[in-house]
């Protein structure tokens, strides 16, 4: 659980970060209709939610370090009281509540949004705020723009307009320990899920079954969401690399490969096991995953401080080339190999990315051109894998075999803690769970 403190610290980073006399407005999300008078299940805005824990639609969240407020400035536009809204669509927290459960100056109801904001950018000399990634939000702003220039007194407008995301998605990189405490509840949640697929699983039943497993699990331990599509693929399917149609029946030999975590309290998880269905690898199945385990075992011993993602993709690829050739699926020497990256054409994606509030989380894998080192407080995936489709030239016995196995590790000052180790991934203990 975030403190209301942590949300509160948050929002003063941010400002020490901004330029004297500064406004910063971030928006909520709003509800998106799912099919004319149903909407889809809401969810937060990433950055909204990171600055303030509100999980209400259609709020913003003003701030400001101008002098004129003191030490600084905190103000939210929210929803409305509304007796008969709140009849059909739930209680809604209000301007008056706000105040104190948010520690605020100023709470306002959303039909004074225009107001608001237009008062908080009065006087300011420099606006932070998203431009670009909502149209009506930048219309709002927009036209506030407009009205302060046009008044009698041109220097009631800001004079720069910046944008507030490179700031905000530095600070996100870098998780706290409570984030990593959630983080690490959300990959527990996910463990036990994926535990129970396999355990269910078995030949004949439907991906979309084991789907129902797994979301079954998330939901009854208060993830109410996955944290993004679920895949289920097996046999070929687990070749396509963003699989979701989870449709198809599985048919005794195939391998089940599955990508699926939970979301809870806003923050991901997201694990990859791969499975026999029938409880037990075949000889073909078992080299390729001993492989790709080989290579994510041999990186997560690697990382630690210091170490860059490319250099951990560079090292996978190297211990998987080396596996494909000892298998008979590429041919010549290693050097040639990974210099012509003939191990592309079976291992098409990157080894990881950074984890948090959205699955695949914000933040810049460059500094100053170069490849950013890792550093304490930061969360990846590490998921290599071998993809093998029916089309390709290789050995008969190895075609349709796809396999990824993914963990989430948080960056430690020594090295790194693997938050989803709960789930099993060696050879003798899935075999063993699924017996």
């Amino acid at each position: 659980m975030i403190s209301a403190q942590e949300f509160i610290s948050r929002q003063d980073r941010l400002l020490v970060q901004c330029q004297p006399n500064s406004v910063c407005i971030v928006p909520a999300a709003s509800l998106v209709t799912r099919s004319r008078d149903t909407e889809y299940l809401f969810r937060q805005d990433s950055d909204f939610w990171y600055l303030t824990g509100f999980e209400e639609p259609n709020a913003w969240l003003i701030i400001s370090n101008h002098p004129r407020y003191g030490e600084s400035y905190r103000a939210m536009v929210v929803q409305a009281k509304d007796k008969q809204a709140e009849v059909w669509q739930g209680k809604r927290l209000g301007a008056e509540a706000a105040l104190s459960r948010f520690s605020l100056d100023e709470a306002f109801e959303e039909q004074e949004l225009e107001e608001a904001i237009l008062e908080a950018m009065q006087g300011q000399q420099h606006l932070y705020v998203a431009l670009g990634a909502n149209e009506q939000h930048d219309q709002l702003i927009v036209n506030a723009l407009k009205t302060l220039k046009e008044a009698p007194k041109q220097s009631l407008a800001p004079a720069t307009v910046r944008d507030i995301q490179p700031l905000l998605h530095e600070m996100r990189v870098y998780k706290s320990a409570s984030e990593v405490a959630v983080m690490k509840a959300a990959c527990e949640i996910s463990a036990r899920a994926h535990k129970r697929a396999m355990q269910f699983a078995h030949p004949g039943c439907f991906e979309y079954q084991l789907e129902a497993e797994l979301h079954h699990e998330f939901a009854m331990a208060g993830a109410r969401s996955p944290a993004y599509g679920t895949i289920v693929g097996s046999g070929e399917n687990a070749c396509i690399l963003h699989y979701t149609q989870n449709s198809a029946q599985v048919n005794n030999g195939d391998l089940v490969l599955i990508d699926a975590g939970a979301e809870y309290q806003g923050y991901a998880a997201d694990i990859t096991r791969t499975f026999p269905v029938n409880g037990k690898f075949s000889d073909a199945q078992r080299a390729i995953y001993s492989l790709v385990l080989k290579a994510q075992k041999s990186v997560l011993d690697m990382l630690a401080p210091g170490v860059t993602l490319p250099q951990a993709m560079t090292h996978s690829a190297e211990v998987i080339t080396e596996g494909l050739i000892e298998l008979g699926i590429l041919s010549g020497s290693i050097a040639e190999n990974l210099d012509n990256q003939t191990w592309r054409q079976f291992y098409m994606h990157g080894l990881g990315h950074f984890l948090g509030l959205d699955v695949h989380d914000v933040g810049d894998y460059k500094h100053n051109g170069d490849d950013r080192a890792l550093s304490p407080g930061m969360v990846i995936t590490v998921e290599p894998g071998i993809y093998i489709s029916s089309d390709c030239d290789v050995p008969e016995r190895f075609k349709g075999i796809g396999v990824r196995i993914e963990d989430d590790v948080a960056i430690t000052a020594t090295g790194v803690e693997i938050l989803t180790k709960d789930v099993p991934k060696e050879i003798d203990e899935i075999e063993a769970l699924m017996a």
